[in-house]
Formats: structure tokens, sequence, C-alpha cells
């Protein structure tokens, strides 16, 4: 391709009308995003609100349609919208898109549950978030390609970085309203109707972008392009069809946007996950350090795209990447002695050993969340990963059920199919879980509520508490009938018809087990501190991206040859990292294994794109060919 070095005299003052564009831009693409991550944020009470009541097969058809919306999608609505805004235009293109996502979003406040219309409202549900994923495909392109078209030559890397900022303050602003909204009601009140207040809210937003981009005229360099006649009459085939520009949508995918997703994913979303179910970090105090660290970080953004008119695109964005691959595994593993330093120490001494038969140890790999993994090897493995235990596996004798020993203590596993699992799966938690406690992992006991019905069963089935049930009849208790009972599910329904009122104790520190991370050890300053490095790295690799994809392709395929390697390295190699990471850290018995997916695919980009990516800075988007 040609490029005319237009960049090097002294780049202008942005003016007011630039000003506006980046706004208008910034802030409704802020509200798509916002838009877009309330379903993932939000997703327990809309499951319960639309999905609770139908069979596992049903349910897990829904799960696997909105994993779907959410990020497979994504890049076909880069390729509609992207063909449209090559046709027809970037304003009108990317002013439907808002359009399409702020409705969808909140017509989700106002859908009725299942309980009130069936199946009709999961399946409306689906719809909506499927038009929330196609509209996001073609926003971002939309949004970045018009901001780039009224940039001048040598100010391009900052004015798009104002783009990459909006995912950030679209996630950071979804965790400030629902942390607001919560902390306005009890939790019950949140999860009964509040959870819609968020949804509800977005129409406010949609006004307001829509209004301001209506303002906004056609950028220069389309304008310029449909007047002299050099439109596209097909812009897909013309992108992907011709090896010539093909060759670069390629390249933008493996050298540039594959490794920036699944940094921008682990830095952003992955570090959340992180401290919630692997750190066990209280999840309102991990959602206020993660906003905290965007804060701090995101101004990060605009001097990585404004230092890129300088230096280059390429550099920064390589940069960002050989650090990721570097650090991230000390990095995590300072977090992990930051937010809960008990784990850290218990992780540095022990190990449990899962010994099982050939072949009864299968790889998890569950991005959709509904797949069964039932095995007694799986069973025991599962359940180790989710407590953040390190293991290794050692093959037993064929046809016997898998075992785990921590320390001195051994437990059978069973199979999760077996005609007793019912009955075996609580001993086995509760077996496992004494165990850890008593080798030091961090682990709480809830405070047991337990029917007089069931006292003396209770008293046999935990001998560790040594306790006495006369000492517990004699002690203060609650008159609850059969009905309370099964509401509180401390008595099966197929019970409530032999039982009657009876008296039910609280016996604390007595209930169910649970990985915590002590709020007096997380060390707060330097768990944001790695939070925040770890995001910018995102803001290295994600700040000067827009600029140089937009940069790569001649106008009159910029839209359509720019969105779809963005969305397919974001929706898919970005999209499917947690579930990945998680799978082969189960696998391996280590949580930081997992760490190799990310830091693999940044290699790969970090190879492909210094070897086929070429510098784009100094380009004019008007003699791109």
């Amino acid at each position: 391709m040609a490029a005319i070095d237009g960049a090097r005299e002294r780049a202008p003052k942005m003016t007011k009308e630039e000003r506006k564009v980046i706004f208008a831009s910034s802030l409704g693409t802020v509200f798509e995003w916002y838009d877009f991550y309330l379903y993932g944020s939000l997703a327990i009470y809309i499951g319960a609100a639309f999905f609770s009541e139908y069979p596992e097969t049903t349910r897990n058809i829904f799960a696997l349609l909105a994993f779907a919306a959410g990020f497979l999608v994504r890049p076909f609505g880069a390729l509609f919208f992207g063909r449209i805004g090559d046709l027809v235009g970037r304003k009108y293109t990317f002013l439907v898109t808002i359009v399409v996502m702020g409705l969808s979003t909140f017509l989700v406040g106002l859908l009725p549950g299942s309980a009130s219309i069936g199946i009709i409202a999961p399946i409306i549900l689906i719809g909506l978030r499927m038009l929330q994923g196609l509209a996001l495909g073609g926003e971002y392109g939309g949004a970045a390609t018009y901001v780039a078209e009224h940039a001048p030559n040598g100010r391009r890397g900052f004015y798009t970085s104002w783009i990459q900022t909006t995912a950030t303050f679209g996630l950071f602003l979804s965790l400030v309203v629902i942390l607001l909204i919560q902390n306005s009601m009890t939790a019950e009140e949140f999860a009964a109707w509040g959870w819609r207040i968020p949804f509800l809210i977005s129409v406010v937003l949609l006004g307001i972008s829509v209004w301001i981009r209506m303002q906004m005229s056609e950028s220069p360099a389309f304008k310029k392009m449909k007047e002299e006649g050099k439109q596209s009459k097909a812009p897909l085939k013309e992108a992907f069809g011709h090896w010539k520009n093909a060759k670069i949508a390629l390249i933008a995918l493996f050298g540039l946007t594959a490794g920036q997703a699944v940094v921008w994913y682990s830095g952003q979303f992955y570090t959340l996950f992180f401290l919630q179910n692997v750190l066990k970090v209280e999840s309102i105090s991990a959602n206020i350090m993660i906003a905290i660290a965007l804060l701090i970080a995101t101004p990060f953004f605009l001097f990585w795209g404004w230092l890129s008119d300088k230096v280059g695109r390429k550099p920064i964005i390589m940069a960002g990447l050989a650090l990721a691959i570097f650090t991230y595994f000390p990095l995590f593993k300072a977090l992990t002695a930051a937010a809960n330093p008990a784990l850290a120490r218990a992780e540095a001494t022990i190990s449990a050993t899962v010994t099982a038969a050939p072949g009864d140890c299968t790889f998890q790999f569950n991005p959709v969340g509904t797949a069964k993994f039932t095995t007694s090897c799986d069973v025991a493995t599962a359940f180790l990963s989710r407590s953040s235990v390190p293991y290794t596996v050692e093959t037993g004798a064929a046809g016997t059920p898998a075992s785990v020993k921590i320390g001195e203590s051994t437990i059978t596993s069973y199979d999760a199919t077996g005609a007793d699992a019912a009955t075996r799966a609580p001993a086995f938690v509760h077996d496992v879980n004494l165990a850890l406690q008593k080798a030091g992992f961090p682990l709480v006991r809830n405070a047991a509520k337990v029917p007089d019905a069931k006292l003396d069963a209770f008293v046999a089935a935990n001998p560790e508490l040594s306790l006495n049930a006369d000492t517990i009849r004699a002690g203060e208790s609650v008159s609850m009938t059969a009905d309370q009972m099964v509401a509180a599910k401390l008595v099966p329904a197929a019970d409530a018809a032999t039982i009657g009122e009876q008296k039910v104790y609280t016996i604390p520190d007595a209930g169910t087990f649970k990985m915590v991370a002590d709020p007096d050890e997380v060390n707060w300053p330097l768990t944001i501190l790695i939070l925040t490095i770890l995001v910018i790295y995102v803001t290295m690799v994600y700040g000067p991206i827009a600029a140089i994809l937009v940069e790569m392709f001649p106008t009159r395929i910029r839209y359509t040859g720019m969105s779809l390697p963005y969305h397919i390295g974001n929706g898919w190699f970005g999209g499917l990292l947690p579930a990945t990471v998680f799978a082969m850290s189960a696998a391996k018995g280590d949580i930081y294994y997992g760490l190799w997916y990310p830091i693999i695919i940044a290699l790969m980009t970090l190879i492909i794109g210094l070897i086929f990516v070429r510098e784009t800075k100094d380009r004019d988007l008007n003699h791109v060919e």
C-alpha cells in the first residue's frame, strides 16, 4: 500500500468541531459498552427471572445462545454494519447501532419474567441480547473510523485513543451504577426488581447520545471518496475476497488484535474473576479494587495514543505484549500474596494428590457453563480447582474411584451419575474441606441451622466439632413450620408432609465451609497497584490499536476491513479466555497454569507483528490504497 508522509509538520491544535466529534463518538460508545457489560454483571439475576423454572436442557440452550450473542455474534455485526458503513456512510450506520443497542437494553428492563409470560420471555431476551451483540459489532468500527477520518495527520493516535477509553469507562460506569443501586436497597429487593433499574436508566443515555450524534456531519474522507466516485460497490468481497486486502485482515488479526484481546481480557476481566473466584475476595471489595485501578490507569490510553503519534503505533503495542508475556506469572502470584496472604502461604506449602484410574480425568473446557463433568476424577479436580487448591494427579488402579490426599487425610471421590451420588456428595465436600482447613487453607464455617429431627444425625456427621445434642437442645431455638423449613432449605420438600412444626437450632461455626480472603489481611494498596499495572498493559496494547487498524485499510473498505479482525480477536480469542484459563488450570492443578493461554497468544502476536506489521503513523488516510 502506498502511503504519503503528511504528518511530520507541526500538528495543529484540536478544533471545537474535532472535540465535538470525539465527544459524540466516545459518549455513544461508552453507553454501548455500559449496556453490554450490564448483562454479564447481572447474569445471576437475569437467569433467576428468565431461566430458572425450565428443565436443565432448556436452560443450557438459552445459556449457549446468550454466550453466542455476547461474543460469537459480534463479528457478524462487524460484517453487516461494516458493509453498510462503507456503502451508506459512517455517521448514519453507527447512529443505527446505538439505537439498536439502546432500545434492546431498555427493553430488557421492561421485559416480564418467565413466571408471567412463559417461555416467550427468555426467547425475547435472547433476541434482544443478539441484537446487542450485532450492534456492538458495528459500533466500534464506526466510531473508530469516524474519529480517525476527522483527525489531522500526526494526531490520529491521540484522537482515536479517546475511543479506546470507552470500554473501560463503560465497565466502570456499569460497576458504579450497580453498586449504588445495590447499596440503596435490600438484597432481596435488588434480586426481585432492583436489577432492572440499570437497564432502564440506559434510555436517558440513549437519548443524549442519539441527539448529539444527529448533530454530526459525515466524515471528510468518506465524503471526498463519495464525491470522487471511488466507493466500493461490494465492500465484503473487496475486503476479504481479494488476497491483497484479505492478507491485511489476517495480519491485523494475528499480528495485532488476537494478542491485544488476551492482554485486554486478562487485565480488565480475568483479574476480576481471579479476585472473586480464585482468591475469594468479597465481591463488592473486588469490584471496588478493579474500579479504582481502572480510574487510575485510564488516562494512559490517551498517553499511549499521544505517544504513538510520536514514536509509532507498533513499538508501543509490541512492548505491551512483551511486558505481559514476561511478567504475568510474577504479577498474578504477587496478587495472590497481596489479596489473600493465607491462601498464598497455604499454596506454598500444601498440595493435594488426586489418584485416579486411567482415562477417568477429562479436560474441563466449559465456556457456556452447561457441560457436565461426572467422573470421580473430574468431581475431585473440579472441586479442588474451585477451591483454589494446587494438586497433582497420579495414575491409580483401573476401575477404582479417584481419591484425594491432603496431609494425612485421604478422601474417596464418587461418580456423579451413580445412584448414591446425592448422599455421597455432601460427605465428600465436608471431608475435603475439613482436611483443607486442618492443613492451613483459609476456610471458615457458617452457622448451621438444624431442625430438631435432624440434630442427632448432624452431631454424628460432624465429630470434629465435639457437639452434644442435649446441650444444644437445652439452648436457644426458634419454632418453624414444615413449609418454612422447606423454604429455608433446611429439609427437602419430600419431607414436608411427614414433619410438623418443630424447633430449629442455630449452631455457630458448624455449617458449610467457605474459602475466604480475610478482610483484615487484604493489602489494598498493593492489590490496587498490581491491578493498575495490569490495566496499564491493557492501555499499551489497546490505546493505539484503533489508529493502526484504521490506517491499514483504504477508505472504501475501511469500516468493514478493520471491524472484522477486531471483533474476531476480541470476541473469540478474548471472549474464550476465562473458560480456557480455568480449564487449563483445572487440568494441571495449578491456579496460574491457565495464564499460559494469554501468554502464548500474546507471544504469537508479538512474533507475527514484529515480522509482518508495518508502521502506519505517517500515512495520509486519503492516500491509503
